[in-house]
């Protein structure tokens, strides 16, 4: 799988110019615990605010909306089925309310904080507490950090990361057993969508490939501060292990085709502007690639548009749509290219 990118999320924090350098990951020992102390704890930051504003930190600037709702947070958790074994991975802790949480039931916590003031006020919320031993704070960009193993993954997930964090856990190795994240409403639709349903899209194709999605609770917008604009969802992600042995930009570049136009046929789709060329284009490399390996003389040329349309009569999906289309079925389109010398990475 592709690397997880994020434009929003590239800004590196830095300490104030009369502090000592904050270290990438806060050990919560002696000195840390006491450089990053604050003076205002997450009781504070549930009962100051107004409206949909937050008195201690400027949440929107991170897309972060702190969860506040103390059933709501454990229920999460629970949703993770945790053991005192596992290694847990959060991303976008905030202020605590889940960490604290998990803490009591895990092995170890590795919160992943792009605010270096949230997670000064986590550091403080766990000091002193038995806890404290178990947690490291990574401070910085979740999309570029380097990621410990984990077992579970929980987030309250920062809103604009949420593609990034879906590929980034399917890619990364070994596998997390399970992971429990919030997201937007629709965001939480599409992962979970069906084929010819409303939300059925590329990501879900993309998704479903990698891992079993289920939709496990709704969030409504008064659980957060400040409130964001739309309602929220928690998912869970199972990654498939094994994973199946498809190369992610293969099946993406396929998806990225059909989905464009969702409702269209496949033949209407790869009759588009383009699509021809680029299909024709990436055979040619193809061939290339097994003369130098094989020494076999391959074709010199090929009728891209006779060729594909021959492998969709074939495979029956000619006038199939996507909107309707399994991962099954993309799965045996797939192979049919590649069985023509066909890729689409």
């Amino acid at each position: 799988m592709p690397r997880a990118t994020s434009e929003r999320f590239s800004r590196v924090h830095q300490p104030a110019a009369k502090s000592s350098k904050t270290p990438a990951t806060v050990q919560l020992t002696g000195a840390n615990r006491a450089k990053h102390s604050s003076s205002r704890g997450e009781e504070n930051s549930d009962t100051k605010g107004i409206g949909n504003v937050n008195p201690l930190f400027n949440t929107e600037r991170f897309g972060q909306h702190i969860l506040k709702n103390p059933l709501l947070a454990q229920a999460i958790v629970d949703k993770a089925n945790l053991k005192p074994t596992d290694s847990v991975l959060e991303v976008g802790p905030g202020t605590g309310n889940l960490t604290v949480r998990i803490l009591e039931k895990v092995k170890h916590v590795t919160a992943v904080e792009m605010d270096p003031r949230m997670a000064a006020e986590l550091v403080k919320r766990v000091q002193g507490t038995p806890e404290q031993r178990k947690l490291d704070i990574t401070i910085g960009d979740f999309v570029k950090a380097e990621l410990p193993y984990f077992d579970v993954c929980i987030s309250n997930t920062p809103y604009q990361i949420s593609s990034p964090l879906v590929f980034r856990l399917l890619s990364h190795r070994p596998l997390p057993r399970v992971a429990i994240l919030m997201f937007q409403r629709e965001f939480a639709l599409r992962l979970t969508a069906t084929p010819g349903t409303e939300f059925w899209s590329r990501l879900s194709a993309n998704v479903q490939l990698y891992a079993k999605v289920d939709h496990i609770m709704k969030v409504a917008r008064n659980n957060f501060r400040p409130a964001p604009n739309v309602e929220s969802s928690v998912v869970r992600i199972t990654p498939l292990s094994p994973p199946p042995p498809v190369r992610f930009e293969e099946f993406d570049g396929l998806t990225r085709i059909l989905f464009t136009r969702r409702n269209k046929t496949c033949r209407a789709n790869f009759g588009a502007s383009g699509v021809e060329k680029m299909m024709r284009d990436n055979w040619t490399q193809w061939k290339k690639g097994q003369n130098a390996s094989s020494g076999v003389e391959l074709e010199e040329s090929i009728d891209a548009k006779a060729a594909i349309e021959e492998i969709l009569q074939e495979t029956g999906f000619s006038d199939a749509r996507a909107a309707k289309m399994s991962v099954d079925d993309l799965l045996k389109l797939l192979y049919a290219f590649h069985a023509k010398g066909f890729h689409f990475a």
